[in-house]
């Protein structure tokens, strides 16, 4: 597979030089939004959800290689970003709409691919929740809508990210009914997008086990879905049907899950090719935040947000650099 100087200039820089992503999230909306509300007693206005994403990102990005934020509130913020940081920028609204089946999506009304490409972005992100199980006319749609973006950014000439997120409808996709079903979800769902008409140059997915179910994990609640064997068998066989490079994103688990998880796909043999971590690094930060103000979160970044994606970021030694897959030569690198 062959990159375009477009598409190979986006991608160098959101990663290492060595072609590993080791990206920050902070493009959270809606759950953001609720979850300062909450702790704070009062209505998170516009003013601190662009202070909190402009901290995360000050705080954050000397240790990344790129930073994914919205252009909702997320703009402030990538001013402020380290340099050695790249940029991804999300392209839909936040959260699906609920008016009918399928948790469809929908993008930002007031943004396009070339305009997110002339806000600063180096790449594009979309969200999609995504199960291989729904009925064929709400995949049919989900289908054309990224075949349509996947089109928007090969004539922008710009990486596409695409996250897809599994789920069930009346499922507690946190519960262990779920956590069975969950594997082949991710499986099947990578298997659907890495095909070359979907336009997708890299696929942000998710663990394809719930590591609390794993049987001797250090999360591990006590309930076993699949023992330490068939998880790394899970993490193999959504690996092999992919041929694009792909990364895994935290979902909003703690530190310690994402990493372990991580640790798991390491010895299991994975070729990934890095993360795009949010929530598992400064989650825990929201409470503070909130309560104690911007510089109080500040200073806890500084010392638990920093030791949080340093912890992610020694698990990426396993990763595997995507210049491999798309047959980077140090030549179209230096060039780029």
């Amino acid at each position: 597979m062959k990159l375009t100087p477009g598409k190979l200039k986006g991608l160098q820089a959101v990663s290492t030089q060595d072609g590993i992503i080791a990206a920050a999230a902070m493009d959270q909306r809606g759950s953001l939004q609720k979850s300062l509300t909450k702790e704070k007693g009062g209505n998170a206005d516009d003013r601190m959800m662009e202070e909190f994403k402009s901290i995360v990102t000050e705080v954050l990005t000397p240790h990344a290689s790129a930073i994914l934020l919205d252009p909702e509130w997320g703009l402030p913020a990538s001013r402020r970003r380290a340099k050695n940081a790249g940029l991804l920028l999300a392209y839909e609204k936040t959260g699906y709409d609920k008016t009918g089946p399928g948790r469809m999506p929908d993008l930002l009304d007031d943004w396009s691919v070339r305009r997110l490409k002339e806000a600063g972005a180096d790449c594009i992100k979309i969200l999609l929740y995504y199960t291989p199980f729904d009925p064929k006319q709400v995949n049919d749609r989900k289908h054309a809508w990224v075949e349509r973006l996947g089109d928007e950014c090969r004539a922008n000439d710009i990486p596409f990210f695409l996250e897809f997120v599994g789920y069930e409808e009346g499922a507690d996709e946190k519960g262990f009914d779920y956590a069975k079903k969950k594997p082949e979800i991710v499986k099947a769902s990578m298997a659907e997008f890495t095909k070359e008409r979907y336009g997708v140059d890299v696929m942000k997915v998710e663990v394809p086990i719930n590591m609390k179910f794993v049987e001797g994990a250090r999360c591990f609640a006590g309930q076993k879905a699949y023992s330490k064997q068939e998880a790394r068998q899970h993490f193999l066989d959504a690996a092999k049907v992919a041929t694009k490079p792909f990364i895994y994103l935290s979902a909003g688990v703690s530190n310690a899950e994402f990493t372990e998880s991580l640790e798991l796909a390491a010895e299991s043999g994975v070729k990934f090719a890095g993360v795009l971590c949010g929530r598992a690094t400064w989650k825990d930060g929201i409470p503070i935040y909130a309560k104690q103000g911007a510089e109080a979160f500040r200073k806890w970044l500084q010392d638990e947000g920093v030791k949080n994606i340093n912890n992610v970021n020694e698990r990426l030694k396993a990763a595997t650099s995507w210049h491999q897959l798309y047959s980077v030569t140090k030549e179209a690198l230096a060039s780029a």
